[in-house]
């Protein structure tokens, strides 16, 4: 069956068949245009807590679908006069009546500017018109920054401008330039290159148009990652189906016959490969933040695309070429193959396999010695670390903690549909709240803003949030909710923890439940699944150490692990999957012992290839000025690189010499 489905993807007039095919499906999907995201104040917020129910009954105030800018005034020496405080609400845009409010050194003043959405592109505009204003309008000797929730949102959404195309160039470069250094050709590269971008285009725009249509959630982030995951999962296909096209080559005059039979073979690793992937991403759909389930659905849809791309469109024009695209270095039927090579990964092989003993327990001390930071590891990162170069919403809170109590930049935000008055009066009791303001009201829903002890991502604010919901419930205050960026750090670390505890250990389960189905052995997916679970533990670890020792962050993000685990798992089994399936077909013929070196000697240049290749992709997340997909990329990167060259190249081989034909439990080997 296999071979009758490669022969019409790769057959002299089928294969243009399936070209026009796939063009068309490709132009019918790339006319929809990208989907239109509509965003809501809970996008990332946890689905069932405190914050969340706070978002939207806020909605349903009069004429406050939007959020709020703090505009801080510092003097640049000495203090501000009151009779400017008039001209700096005019600066701000408000009336000269509107409060602005110095502080007691009289070096400051805050005023609070309504923006009317809640879209974060939208925010942006909206902030950077502002600003601007505010430095047109702004007296002379006065300083004016935008900070508070908006400025928070809209430097945030800042790092995304023109991210879509850094992140294309940036990532297309850096596969054209290991994909010439692998293939050692000035053209063969172009092919995969081309046929994996166009894939990548196509997946942003069919993940987000069925994201739309489910009324599902996404970011600039989402479509980020989800770049990075088709070029790089895409690529490693097509590495692993060129590597057994060309020694192929070697053995057949005919290329037709040998691209068919190099597809035919390439079917179950990659489908193996790309199945782990999936069935991983869509774990995600149990998270309770509808920014993380988007994220599985469309990543499920990219790698559907990636192995569509790779494995029907990427043979299809290759059959179009002769055996010259290989130029300067062109296979001919009679040369060794690689499996039958002395290449350096078979001297590697042969080295492990005379002590095999000595290496696994080499490579456990070493990552076990990697694992030690995981002990150490701080989840929940500050609001003033989300970014590698400090925006201006964080300077500015910074500063405004020097004049005013330093939750006057973020107050906590209670909405109720109690009476008001008893709600201040309770909010006013609990020990660390500075101050309790109204806010809006109308249509039976009151909004008040409570000022909370240090800056809002504090443990010391946390601990008030915690104190206030409780005394909230103490007295039977119903329809009362606390939101508020301190309010909603606090829910989505409960959330994220949630989401870790049920989550990871699934994604661990189903993939080697894929692994059982594609092995037909328990002692093999075990194995694999071990070796992976240690990549995950070392490579988190190391990065802390980097992250604290050298970067001088204090935590990671929430979300990083989550991730940066789950990628990892999905991702790193692929070698694993690519080196063992090799290794079963070969272990057919010469035994389980010889199976894993000629394997292994097969596989080495490609995975190798494969896995810098990868870890290079995710690296590419670090372009972008936001620390938390920057740690993402660095773990991910760190564990493929382990996974590439040690895991693969010493662990799983010496262990399956250890084990011999025990390896393959129960199926026998024949």
């Amino acid at each position: 069956m296999r071979h009758r489905v490669a022969a019409l993807i790769t057959g002299k007039r089928s294969a243009w068949a399936v070209i026009v095919l796939g063009l068309v499906l490709i132009g019918l999907v790339m006319s929809l245009g990208a989907g239109e995201r509509q965003a809501t104040p809970t996008d990332s917020l946890p689905r069932g807590y405190d914050s969340t129910a706070a978002a939207e009954l806020r909605e349903q105030l009069p004429e406050q679908d939007g959020t709020q800018a703090l505009v801080l005034f510092t003097a640049d020496e000495g203090t501000i006069d009151k009779a400017e405080l008039p001209e700096l609400a005019r600066a701000a845009g408000l009336r000269e009546d509107a409060t602005v409010v110095p502080s007691e050194d009289g070096t400051a003043a805050i005023t609070f500017v309504p923006i009317e959405t809640t879209d974060s592109p939208k925010i942006r505009d909206a902030v950077r018109d502002l600003r601007a204003d505010l430095g047109e309008r702004t007296p002379d000797g006065i300083t004016a920054e935008v900070t508070g929730p908006a400025g928070i949102t809209a430097d945030l959404a800042a790092v995304f401008d023109g991210a879509d195309t850094r992140l294309l160039l940036s990532t297309a470069s850096i596969v054209a330039v290991l994909l010439i250094l692998t293939y050692r050709s000035p053209v063969l590269w172009i092919i995969p290159l081309t046929v994996i971008g166009v894939g990548d285009r196509t997946a942003t725009v069919a993940a987000t148009q069925v994201l739309e249509r489910l009324g599902m959630t996404w970011d600039d982030s989402t479509t980020g990652i989800l770049s990075v995951l088709v070029f790089g999962a895409g690529t490693n296909y097509a590495l692993l189906l060129m590597s057994r096209y060309r020694d192929a080559l070697r053995v057949t005059e005919d290329r037709r016959e040998a691209l068919t039979e190099a597809l035919a073979k390439t079917f179950e690793p990659v489908l193996a490969s790309a199945t782990t992937v999936v069935v991983g991403v869509l774990c995600l759909l149990l998270s309770l933040t509808p920014g993380t389930r988007g994220l599985g659905l469309a990543s499920a849809i990219g790698i559907v695309i990636a192995v569509l791309s790779a494995l029907v469109l990427l043979p299809a024009v290759l059959s179009l070429f002769g055996r010259w695209v290989f130029w300067p270095k062109v296979p001919h039927a009679g040369e060794t193959t690689l499996s039958d090579g002395r290449s350096l990964w078979r001297r590697i092989g042969d080295a492990v396999a005379r002590r095999p003993s000595v290496f696994v327990g080499g490579a456990v001390v070493l990552l076990a010695v990697m694992s030690a930071g995981v002990f150490s590891v701080r989840l929940g990162l500050p609001q003033s670390e989300q970014f590698l170069d400090k925006p201006e919403a964080i300077v500015a809170a910074e500063r405004l903690a020097e004049s005013f109590p330093a939750g006057s930049s973020d107050p906590a935000v209670i909405v109720t549909r109690a009476d008001p008055a008893e709600v201040t009066k309770v909010a006013e009791g609990v020990d660390g709240i500075e101050s309790v303001r109204p806010g809006a009201s109308g249509d039976g829903v009151s909004e008040l803003q409570a000022v909370l002890p240090g800056q809002p991502d504090s443990q010391e604010a946390e601990d008030a949030v915690v104190a206030l919901r409780a005394a909230i419930a103490d007295a039977d205050l119903t329809d009362t909710y606390v939101g508020g960026t301190t309010a909603e750090a606090v829910d989505v670390g409960d959330g994220a923890q949630r989401d870790r505890l049920l989550i990871l250990p699934l994604i661990l389960g189903l993939v080697l439940v894929a692994l059982i189905a594609l092995l037909r052995s328990l002692v093999a997916p075990l194995v694999l699944i071990t070796t992976v679970m240690a990549t995950n533990f070392a490579a988190i670890g190391v990065s802390w150490w980097i992250f604290t020792k050298v970067f001088g962050f204090s935590a990671l993000d929430q979300i990083t692990v989550l991730y940066a685990f789950l990628f990892l798992v999905a991702l790193g089994v692929d070698y694993n999957i690519f080196l063992v399936t090799r290794a079963k077909e070969e272990t057919r013929e010469h035994g389980t012992r010889e199976g894993m070196l000629r394997a292994l000697a097969a596989t080495g240049g490609v995975i190798t290839s494969a896995g810098i290749l990868l870890a290079a992709v995710f690296a590419v997340l670090g372009v972008l000025p936001l620390v938390v997909l920057a740690q993402i990329g660095v773990i991910i990167c760190i564990g493929v690189l382990l996974d590439t060259l040690l895991v693969r190249t010493v662990v799983v081989p010496a262990i399956t010499l250890l084990l011999g034909d025990r390896f393959w439990w129960p199926r026998k080997v024949s």
